[in-house]
């Protein structure tokens, strides 16, 4: 019987970040590797910062996976949807420095379309090919609350039958993790079919995010 695809060999012993990010390039857990530029891995702060972990973060935010951006820049949400999440956690009023962005899936999956290379949704056997790199990640960073980005991210751990639709900016506790909350990931925004569709997720996204900062203030101070 073959052995299930995994990332866990690759892992160091030292989980600190910094030998994480290094050692994640390396990372032959999938295919995925083989079409990618590099693995991308979460960062605390804006691309180019310090990103060094503090002892507790606010909240760690976790998407699917890198897009096209992320994959040439080798840092998460530095295209067009990470760029509305920052304008959108200014909106809620939640420091960006506070946050730990990460993805569910650390390389690019893409299909070529011409010139450009489309984003193709990861397997579930990739996403639990990567588990182990995010669980490394859940334990370096200790974040008081974990923000599931979209159905991926949800899917990956808080089981297949979660569905972000049902339980949006419900407050979820799972044995072993901190607990989490999910909404939709800002790429969906983005999607949306109209201007009027946008800004109506749009607020609907930040109205989450402000429900997502009371939590993280209770949390803090229990």
């Amino acid at each position: 019987m073959p052995t299930a695809a995994s990332a866990e060999p690759f892992l160091p012993a030292d989980r600190t970040l910094p030998v994480l990010r290094k050692a994640v390039q390396a990372c032959r857990g999938c295919d995925l590797y083989r079409n990618a530029t590099q693995a991308v891995f979460g960062e605390i702060e804006a691309a180019g910062k310090s990103t060094a972990a503090r002892k507790t973060v606010a909240m760690m935010m976790i998407g699917e996976q890198p897009g096209d951006r992320e994959d040439i820049e080798g840092h998460p949400f530095v295209g067009p949807a990470g760029k509305l999440l920052d304008r959108c956690l200014e909106d809620a009023s939640i420091d960006r420095a506070q946050v730990y962005l990460t993805n569910a899936v650390k390389h690019f999956k893409w299909a070529p379309r011409g010139k450009r290379r489309l984003h193709e949704k990861p397997t579930m056997q990739e996403i639990n090919a990567c588990r182990p790199w995010l669980d490394a990640e859940i334990d370096a960073v200790h974040p008081r609350l974990i923000v599931c980005l979209g159905a991926t991210a949800a899917q990956a751990l808080l089981g297949s039958a979660f569905r972000v639709t049902q339980q949006r900016g419900m407050l979820q506790h799972r044995e072993g993790l901190p607990p989490l909350v999910a909404t939709v990931h800002p790429s969906a925004i983005l999607r949306a079919r109209s201007d009027e569709d946008r800004h109506r997720e749009r607020l609907s996204f930040v109205a989450d995010l402000r429900r997502i900062a009371g939590y993280a203030e209770e949390l803090k101070a229990a």
